[in-house]
């Protein structure tokens, strides 16, 4: 018997955009759902010799948990730039603040603050 085999056509590696992805998520999700499919009618074929359904079993599993993996890296990317992001604002803030409040003394320092009376 020869066992029909499945390939997988979704790569996702390296830096990508948003939009990027947003799309190999759901694509790899569609995958994702027609190797469950095809690996449940695989285990309830009765066409195949045990050894070849064992294969193809072997096979689909491997299959999946390469594409799981990529969902993971995808999602932990998503996180990175998250962190990313939310340790840049901070920064930005302090120095628009920092700004602001050297333009509106004229003089710097606590000197500037403290009144003095003669």
């Amino acid at each position: 018997m020869q066992v029909a085999s499945v390939s997988s056509t979704t790569a996702v590696s390296g830096p990508r955009s948003k939009l990027s992805s947003s799309s190999d998520t759901a694509a790899l999700q569609k995958r994702l759902r027609d190797l469950t499919n095809a690996l449940k009618e695989a285990s309830t074929d009765s066409t195949l010799s045990a050894k070849a359904k064992q294969q193809k079993l072997q096979l689909l599993q491997a299959q999946i948990q390469a594409v799981q993996a990529q969902l993971e890296a995808i999602q932990r990317q998503k996180q990175q730039e998250q962190i990313q992001k939310q340790s840049e604002a901070p920064a930005t803030q302090t120095t628009d603040s920092g700004s602001t409040a050297s333009n509106t003394g004229g003089a710097s320092g606590l000197g500037g603050v403290v009144d003095t009376y003669a």
